[in-house]
């Protein structure tokens, strides 16, 4: 996934890949959407993520998956 969206530090969230320039893992992205809980909910709790790079995250996520898939 392109760094500028995401990065993962030791020092950081125990290293967890977190939203490039936040502590916000991107796990609580799927884990929120897994759930009961909107988008909106997601960047209301962490207005640290925009829009735009939680979209990002999304499609780049749903790329891997889809070219991962048509390898198989």
């Amino acid at each position: 996934m392109d760094a500028s969206l995401v990065s993962h530090d030791p020092d950081v969230m125990s290293g967890a890949v977190c939203f490039t320039g936040t502590r916000v893992p991107v796990k609580h992205l799927f884990d929120y959407l897994e759930g009961s809980s909107t988008l909106e909910d997601f960047l209301e709790d962490f207005p640290s993520v925009s829009r735009d790079r939680a979209v990002a995250v999304l499609e780049a996520a749903h790329a891997l998956l889809a070219a991962d898939a048509s390898a198989a």
